[in-house]
């Protein structure tokens, strides 16, 4: 009888365990599908403290292109008002947690003016986050531009 009253314990210490784990997975995959959301917005209203606040200091973000862009870069690009779009959506966000480490991929949309233009594009991006100092933060992010069919 006491082995099965400690068997039974064990059990739900480990489903204990095992829900909690869930919890905790998905608690980050909403605030990383939120950071991501909000982080997407700046390029429609400028959100500097936000940018800041997201990026770690050594964040590099690599284009289709090739070209790599620092936060500073980055920073700069918003202010300079030349790459802001006039809408942004986010789509097919799949977050996976590793620990303090996650990697977010989503399908991005965005509208913008070229030249009196309306012009939409589609980027499948991989963005590497990681918790510094009790806080999400990017590290890293790649870009890929979708084919126009």
């Amino acid at each position: 009888m006491k082995h099965a009253a400690i068997a039974v314990c064990v059990v739900g210490l480990l489903f204990g365990g095992i829900i909690l784990a869930q919890t905790q997975t998905q608690s980050v995959e909403q605030e990383l599908t939120k950071l991501e959301k909000e982080w997407t917005q700046c390029w429609v209203r400028p959100d500097f403290a936000l940018i800041d606040r997201i990026l770690a200091d050594d964040y590099t973000w690599t284009e289709s292109s090739g070209e790599v862009i620092t936060k500073a870069d980055e920073i700069a690009h918003l202010k300079d008002g030349k790459n802001l779009v006039d809408s942004f959506t986010l789509d097919k966000i799949k977050v996976r947690v590793y620990g303090d480490t996650a990697v977010v991929n989503s399908l991005w949309t965005y509208k913008y003016t070229e030249e009196g233009k309306p012009r939409t594009v589609q980027d499948q991006c991989t963005d590497t986050w990681v918790k510094i100092a009790g806080r999400w933060q990017c590290v890293a992010g790649h870009v890929s531009t979708v084919a126009q069919k």
